[in-house]
């Protein structure tokens, strides 16, 4: 996963051969499984099924249980390419590599990996029985039930457990930031988002992949490819729907338009990228426009200033992990809110869109912040951090 969330608290099959032994004078050569073929065109036959929404056709390789919960989807490809079977009595299960691309928003095709269960008949015809996300893959969102949609503007809104009305609202925010993005950001993306909206906290971390655990008090995240050239799928905004509503209507369109600017900057964020400027920048537009004062926004932090606890150095990667205190990771988001709010502030909005661009032309941290300073900013390291300590007590005392 690369991509951060906000943090609120109110407070990612061409079967592979089987190799029998080797066969004797033929130089080391192997005889293929012949169900290699067999299983990749069920597998072909159930995606082009699902493609041409024909249920019967669909029926006719297996389970139908999918279909309904997939129906929603908008789908411009759904291909499987098989990696592995491993036979086990009358059946098999197989490792695959489901491709799917959602028509609209995905430039290149999602990749993840399913594990499938196999039956065959008495006639030796293979068909699926199963499909679920392979060993330590994570979820997709109608593993956890039927998939609903809502699509507005710039944005496609897809739910698990939700009622349409529920999405009708996540869409229109979504239409809102979108444009917001644009305007700060610049028009160099695509200029739409899919969010994706599972039943609970449970079915978040599902589909990360990760302990609910991590994820408590974190009102959404972005998934997608750091520094893509464009050609990566479209990211995934994850909400988590139970701390997302505890959140006001501010603070609902804040977390949007902030996983949005995530969206939109992923091509110029890379390795070189510290979370300070990533989260921070993607805060700086959430909040604009709002009429949140510094002190509004930046609650933590704005306690520490006044028990004279200014921070000494700009908030290191390592203090924005979800584990974290709470009141910690607030203080993290919020100093690095107030970084790129200086840089806006004393150097101009365009600065601050061009400094972001120039740290991620960088492929590693080691010098990347330090010549993007000189270069666009005309100040170092040095200067810079104690400009924002000053920058901190002023606008939080």
């Amino acid at each position: 996963m690369a991509g951060h969330g906000r943090a609120w608290r109110s407070t990612v099959v061409g079967l592979c051969l089987l190799l029998a032994a080797p066969l004797a004078g033929c130089g080391g050569r192997t005889a293929v499984d012949p169900a290699r073929a067999e299983v990749q065109q069920v597998l072909d036959r159930r995606s082009a099924a699902l493609l041409r929404h024909d249920e019967t056709a669909y029926g006719a390789t297996g389970s139908r249980a999918a279909y309904a919960r997939l129906r929603a989807l908008p789908l411009a490809s759904w291909t499987y390419r098989v990696t592995a079977l491993h036979h086990g009595g009358p059946g098999a299960t197989a490792d695959a590599e489901l491709r799917y691309r959602i028509a609209g928003y995905d430039r290149a095709p999602v990749s993840v990996r399913r594990t499938l269960t196999l039956g065959r008949t008495a006639d030796g015809k293979w068909y699926v029985t199963a499909d679920k996300p392979a060993h330590k893959a994570g979820e997709q969102l109608w593993d956890q039930g039927k998939v609903t949609a809502a699509k507005g503007a710039h944005s496609l809104v897809l739910g698990a457990g939700q009622s349409a009305g529920d999405l009708r609202a996540y869409a229109r925010l979504a239409d809102h930031a979108v444009p917001a993005v644009s305007r700060a950001w610049g028009t160099d993306w695509a200029g739409r988002v899919v969010v994706l909206v599972p039943r609970t906290l449970e079915g978040m971390a599902g589909l990360l992949g990760s302990p609910a655990s991590n994820y408590r008090g974190i009102a959404a995240v972005t998934t997608g490819e750091v520094g893509g050239a464009g050609r990566a799928p479209a990211d995934r905004v994850v909400v988590n729907p139970e701390a997302y509503a505890m959140l006001g209507g501010v603070g609902k369109q804040v977390v949007l338009t902030h996983e949005t600017t995530h969206v939109a900057t992923r091509a110029h964020t890379t390795a070189a990228t510290p979370l300070w400027l990533s989260e921070g920048y993607a805060d700086w537009i959430g909040y604009l426009g709002t009429g949140r004062t510094p002190a509004e926004a930046a609650p933590e932090l704005a306690r520490a200033v006044k028990d004279s606890h200014v921070p000494t150095s700009l908030p290191a990667d390592k203090d924005f992990g979800f584990s974290r205190d709470p009141a910690r990771l607030a203080q993290a988001y919020e100093g690095g809110w107030l970084a790129c709010r200086m840089i806006a502030d004393h150097w101009g909005k365009a600065r601050l869109g061009a400094f972001y661009r120039a740290v991620g032309d960088h492929q590693k941290r080691p010098g990347a912040v330090e010549e993007a300073l000189r270069k666009v900013l005309k100040t170092k390291p040095e200067a810079f951090t104690a400009e924002w300590r000053r920058y901190v007590r002023a606008q939080l005392r």
